[in-house]
């Protein structure tokens, strides 16, 4: 199909689906699209360019120190297949020089720049082989923020596109507000000229997909724009886009940031911008570290990636940074893995396995804890005593263990005082070297 762009004199702003007065609405066609996971799926990262913008800025060793860490956390995988940056400053294009000298295969170095002659020299003569370009489709954004007609933006981006492609340049095209945008009058008439300058120049345009304000829909039978299926769908079989390059690039304002990039996987798009902990503005970026479970869950492994990594990640972040990781965040919060329920405790000191998905002690590098407060009760304690201390099966301490209950006495009486606050491990391991002196004695336990 040969697509134009629709010029129109006023902006479709798709005011039944987006009312602003009123939350956005979802529309239902019910149209059922065939899932189409493409062999070759990773991640990307965003975590210097999105991520850094909503944060502190990050100085020259730390993003090079950041770099080391997915580089280990990738470990030759080749999932984390590349990561990008900004060129703007001095500061950026020293990370990105000493980042380059480290030689690595992944993740690839990419940039982020303007979009103008000057810069695509500079993303050259720096070796960069790809680069992101701001290509906002919807007409909140042509109408309003770039004060252009349909026509003109369409004739300024594919200029860009072709100025990077005359410089041996890998232009990676962001259609910002993409799932608030006209695809039929807009987009498909945009990416199909794209892979058209693609097949010119002999080399490869890729599409980001910007969901820019975090409004995708990840189930079928929703209508376009909103309808992630239906986007990646539409740019494979209307606009002829490779798998291998289309990229989900989403935002978290309607909880759905995870599952829209693992949709997108699973309707044909290759790969997954992230960043790292999910830092980004407002609700923030995809984290990272949940695209690694999403890929293992698809894929059934993780390669030969090291994710015991992620935990160093988390701590240099907090340490260096001064970013706190929440505390319950899946996969890396303090405690992402921590019971509370006395009754869960009791089915921890029975069988991890009844409250714990997978192995977190040998996947990551953190064994399941229990916090302890008044509705712990012995078999609380006993399950902190044997996460905390790493006991194995063999010298794990059960909750019928007579020392503990000096333990519990200790607790219900602070709670009988009018304590809230749950019993801190600090408190709790100075209690267990009063009541088990010797409970480090066995070699086979690793104190924390």
């Amino acid at each position: 199909m040969n697509y134009k762009v629709i010029d129109t004199l006023r902006p479709n702003l798709f005011k039944d689906v987006f009312p602003y007065s009123e939350i956005p609405k979802i529309k239902f066609n019910n149209i059922q699209l065939p899932m189409e996971i493409p062999e070759d799926i990773w991640i990307t990262d965003t975590t210097f360019r999105d991520g850094q913008q909503s944060m502190e800025a990050m100085t020259v060793d730390q993003m090079v120190r950041i770099f080391e860490y997915l580089h280990a956390l990738d470990n030759g995988s080749g999932i984390i297949r590349q990561t990008e940056f900004f060129l703007y400053s001095e500061k950026d294009r020293k990370a990105v020089e000493k980042c380059m000298a480290k030689g690595y295969d992944f993740p690839q170095i990419t940039s982020w720049i303007r979009a103008n002659k000057e810069d695509f020299k500079l993303v050259k003569s720096m070796g960069i082989k790809e680069t992101g370009i701001l290509m906002s489709c919807s007409d909140y954004h042509i109408f309003h923020k770039l004060n252009m007609t349909r026509k003109e933006a369409i004739q300024t981006y594919l200029t860009i596109a072709e100025n990077a492609l005359e410089n041996g340049i890998t232009p990676r095209c962001h259609f910002e507000d993409i799932t608030r945008a006209d695809f039929f009058g807009f987009v498909a008439p945009l990416a199909k000229s794209l892979m058209e300058l693609s097949k010119k120049y002999d080399i490869p345009v890729k599409i980001r997909v910007c969901d820019t304000l975090g409004v995708g829909i990840p189930y079928v039978g929703v209508e376009l724009p909103r309808s992630v299926p239906a986007l990646v769908h539409g740019l494979r079989y209307y606009c002829d886009v490779p798998s291998e390059s289309i990229e989900w690039h989403g935002h978290n304002d309607f909880n759905n940031v995870v599952v829209n990039s693992t949709t997108s996987w699973l309707y044909g798009g290759a790969s997954v911008n992230s960043t790292l902990f999910a830092i980004g503005e407002r609700t923030g970026n995809c984290p990272l570290e949940s695209m690694i479970f999403e890929y293992g869950q698809i894929k059934g492994n993780t390669k030969s990636m090291n994710l015991k990594i992620i935990a160093d990640i988390a701590d240099y972040f907090e340490r260096e940074l001064n970013y706190k990781v929440p505390a319950r965040t899946p996969f890396v919060g303090s405690e992402f893995n921590v019971t509370r329920a006395g009754i869960h405790a009791d089915g921890m000191l029975k069988n991890k396995e009844i409250y714990n998905s997978f192995d977190t002690k040998k996947v990551l590098g953190r064994p399941p804890l229990v916090a302890v407060n008044s509705y712990s009760g012995l078999a609380g304690i006993a399950a902190w005593i044997n996460g905390y201390f790493r006991l194995n099966d063999e010298n794990k301490i059960d909750k019928s263990d007579a020392r503990i209950i000096a333990i519990k006495k200790w607790i219900d009486d602070e709670y009988a005082k009018g304590r809230t606050s749950n019993i801190r491990n600090d408190e709790l391991k100075e209690l267990v070297f009063k009541c088990i002196p010797n409970i480090l004695n066995n070699e086979e336990t690793e104190a924390m």
